[in-house]
């Protein structure tokens, strides 16, 4: 899975060069874990499909449906370029996107117009990446604290605004002011289904891994917030069973626990001239 996620780039060079974000950072911590970046990435997406604007901009102007793994690899990758990469390619890839957003606009099937550069679009986009991943490894790695939580969310500013969300969430209490806000934006549609349908058969992880791609899918689904599952209507075929559970977080606690050198942290680390057991320390 890491190797995956991470193979499209050396995260090792230039030697030296640091990332947006420093490697005492909690999305350092995070990131490292790929089942957690996994679950949490689908219930990002779950949170985006849930806003008409946020969900048409995606499903109108992508190639999700006829090339999902290869979206779903340029999107993991660039969640990782932008903890990990060395600042001058992270930053030109976060200016490529940014440019990529102002050419998408249109309207949404219940009719109202939209642009990708809407600032309270991004803001959102923003807040769901953050909550999906950070919610993940809390329930399913390593439970976090307060502090941590609102640590993770005020030190990815900086990352923020080169994306453009300068409202997007700098603490726990702000996201949940966000999430309240945006209640009555979020409705239930065909497509998030369809993202579901999608997910299931389309081999995001690789061959020996691939029995779990259904309980991490309903992992995801498990961490979105009561409401917003009740929402968008994924009930009981959504919740895992006991041992589905159990699974899951003991796979994430091997993903936790074993250092893979082709890894996006470990290379990264090395760059820095870390140990490649830096982040793998307990804490």
């Amino acid at each position: 899975m890491r190797q995956r996620l991470g193979s499209q780039m050396d995260f090792s060079t230039p030697e030296g060069e640091p990332a947006l974000l420093p490697p005492t950072s909690m999305s350092w911590r995070i990131f490292k874990n790929p089942v957690a970046l996994f679950i949490g990435g689908v219930t990002a997406v779950l949170l985006e499909l849930a806003e008409p604007r946020v969900r048409d901009a995606i499903w109108q102007h992508s190639t999700f449906r006829s090339h999902a793994l290869r979206r779903l690899q340029r999107t993991g990758l660039a969640a990782l370029v932008t903890v990990y990469g060395p600042r001058t390619k992270a930053e030109a890839m976060i200016e490529g996107v940014v440019r990529m957003h102002g050419r998408v606009s249109g309207r949404t099937s219940e009719g109202e117009p939209y642009h990708a550069t809407d600032p309270e679009l991004l803001d959102w986009v923003q807040a769901t990446a953050g909550f999906g991943f950070m919610e993940a490894y809390h329930v399913y790695v390593h439970r976090l604290h307060f502090f941590e939580r609102d640590a993770m969310f005020a030190e990815a500013r900086p990352v923020a605004l080169l994306y453009g969300a300068a409202g997007s969430p700098t603490s726990q209490a702000e996201l949940y002011a966000l999430f309240d806000a945006m209640r009555q934006r979020l409705v239930a549609s065909p497509i998030v289904l369809e993202f579901l349908e999608i997910m299931e058969d389309v081999p995001a992880l690789p061959g020996v891994a691939q029995p779990l791609q259904r309980p991490f899918l309903k992992a995801a689904v498990e961490i979105l917030p009561r409401w917003v599952r009740k929402r968008l209507a994924l009930g009981d075929r959504w919740t895992l069973t006991p041992w589905e559970r159990a699974f899951v977080k003991t796979t994430a606690a091997i993903c936790e626990s074993i250092v893979l050198p082709s890894s996006p942290a470990v290379q990264s680390c090395r760059r820095l001239g870390l140990s490649e057991s830096y982040l793998y320390r307990r804490r």
